[in-house]
């Protein structure tokens, strides 16, 4: 669903919460542009330190009701298992007319606890920007990473026309293209095109004897870079997205089969018919993405 058109962002004041690789980046893309002034939020404080030495951050605090008072708009950028009581949290504290969202690679539990019971005045609506790497904390931050990059909006039946507005402003201004879906819908698409390929990048690395590793070339590592990333951060994801993750795994599994079959028969022809519609199906992604 296309965006309304986009208002002017007005978030003087942008607090984020967790400001490791994605919410360090973001960080960076608000000031590079001159958006407004930073509040990092965090529970380490020596991590917070790091940021505010590397520029990411105006200020720093370890407590969240202190950014909460100041904040336009809060971004969750944490586990996705620790969104919903963290913004519970800060509700407490916010002003009337805060906005509240997420950097969270699910939607559904999140935006279906947080759709009612706020505060008179405070909302939260879902963001996804589609954007990231294995590498982990605010040191690898990218003021570019949202740029050309799709950012997905999940709003619910009670999500306001101003919230929306405002929040497709601030991720246009970043460089993102947003796009708006259902937090279901948001679900399923992600557990096929993210959370299954992270899966099966885990699994492929999981195969690797120790004494093959001087052999494992190029089309090892690509294939299982994203391995890589925070378990704990994955392990979360996987399990906020169980249902529709193993929808996908069972389609992935039926292609799995095709394949096994076609090698234990010998049968080159439904192998090389397997190969091209992979083939075919990675190259139309190509103008788009690497």
């Amino acid at each position: 669903m296309t965006v309304p058109h986009p208002a002017p962002s007005n978030f003087p004041t942008i607090a984020i919460v967790g400001v490791g690789l994605i919410g360090g980046s973001i960080a960076a893309a608000v000031r590079k542009r001159n958006l407004g002034r930073v509040f990092a939020v965090g529970r380490d404080a020596g991590k917070l330190r790091l940021a505010l030495s590397l520029g990411l951050a105006d200020h720093t605090t370890t407590d969240i009701a202190v950014a909460a008072r100041e904040a336009d708009v809060l971004i969750f950028c944490t586990p996705v298992d620790r969104i919903a009581a963290g913004v519970r949290e800060a509700v407490a504290s916010c002003r009337p007319g805060t906005v509240i969202t997420d950097a969270g690679s699910t939607k559904g539990s999140i935006c279906r606890s947080l759709s009612k019971d706020l505060a008179e005045g405070v909302e939260f609506l879902g963001s996804h920007p589609l954007a990231g790497s294995e590498k982990q904390g605010c040191e690898h931050a990218d003021a570019n990473l949202f740029v050309g990059r799709v950012c997905v909006l999940t709003p619910v039946e009670s999500s306001t026309l101003r919230a929306r507005e405002r929040l497709a402003a601030f991720w246009t201004s970043l460089g993102a293209r947003v796009l708006e879906m259902s937090p279901e819908a948001h679900d399923l698409a992600l557990a096929e095109t993210s959370h299954l390929p992270h899966l099966i990048a885990a699994t492929v690395a999981s195969t690797l004897a120790p004494e093959n590793r001087e052999l494992a070339a190029t089309g090892f590592r690509d294939t299982t870079r994203i391995a890589s990333g925070d378990p704990d951060l994955w392990t979360a994801i996987f399990l906020a997205n169980a249902d529709a993750l193993l929808e996908s795994l069972k389609k992935q599994e039926t292609v799995s089969h095709a394949f096994r079959e076609a090698i234990e028969e010998r049968d080159a022809s439904r192998l090389r018919e397997l190969l091209v519609h992979a083939r075919e199906s990675r190259e139309a992604l190509m103008p788009r993405q690497n």
